[in-house]
């Protein structure tokens, strides 16, 4: 059973003794929480590498007029239509390929603590997601 996640902070306490499990759930509601209190906002440079705190990918260059798209209106529904337009401006190879892309898109920037939203019937949301945490070794 997962730990439970409070929304507020003056509401969130840990009992001692803490399973590994509440302390890591609590430890992603403070990233996620410090995210929202961070006044960086992720940016794409020129060559396609975005950035979000101290942390960076590289995008390829069909993801990176993707996210290009997503970060003009970051925390707002972007169509599918107009991300299609966007990354295939020639034309869409076929509807899955958006889906496919989306999909490797996601895992690339998951470790920044984005997050990309699918809505449905009308397309895709960025925002700030939870940070993976990295166990250790």
């Amino acid at each position: 059973m997962p730990a439970p996640e409070a929304a507020d902070c003056l509401e969130d306490w840990i009992r001692l003794p803490a399973s590994q499990d509440d302390i890591d759930a609590r430890c992603r509601a403070l990233a996620t929480r410090s995210m929202v209190h961070n006044s960086e906002a992720p940016g794409l440079d020129p060559d396609g590498v975005l950035r979000m705190g101290t942390g960076w990918v590289s995008l390829p260059p069909l993801e990176a007029r993707l996210m290009s798209a997503l970060l003009d209106r970051f925390g707002a529904v972007v169509s599918r239509d107009n991300l299609s337009r966007t990354g295939w401006p020639m034309g869409a190879p076929g509807r899955n390929a958006l889906d496919v892309h989306m999909l490797r898109l996601r895992r690339r920037i998951a470790p920044l603590g984005l997050a990309i939203r699918t809505v449905r019937s009308r397309g895709y949301l960025l925002e700030a997601g939870e940070l993976q945490m990295v166990q250790p070794a």
